[in-house]
């Protein structure tokens, strides 16, 4: 067996995994949202503060944006023939995925911790 053929089980296992990981995640998200009095800046940056929605919230942004990252990875490494193209593809799309999570995990601590 090929060492792609390796790569691609456990691939195909974390994308479940992070599948499975954004059903509770998703649910927590809008029962939570939903319970907020009002959808204002003031009353979702108090939602924020809370340790336990910042942490969920965190996860939320790292678990969704790497899930979205392997499920873009697979459609690139399905329908793009052109290895070059591919692998600068796939990097592209993993700088951008690590970029919008930067700047999300720095926005629920910058809100969490009242900056």
């Amino acid at each position: 067996m090929s060492k792609s053929a390796h790569g691609g089980t456990g691939h195909f296992w974390v994308q479940r995994l992070t599948a499975v990981a954004l059903i509770p995640l998703t649910i927590w998200f809008c029962f939570s949202i939903a319970s907020v009095p009002q959808l204002s800046h003031a009353s979702l940056t108090e939602w924020m503060r809370s340790p336990f929605s910042a942490a969920l919230m965190i996860l939320v942004i790292t678990v969704g944006l790497y899930h979205g990252k392997l499920g873009l990875q697979v459609i690139l490494e399905d329908y793009v023939s052109d290895r070059n193209l591919r692998m600068i593809s796939i990097g592209a799309i993993t700088l951008v995925f690590v970029m919008f999570g930067v700047v999300g995990v720095v926005s629920v601590l910058k809100l969490s911790l009242g900056a």
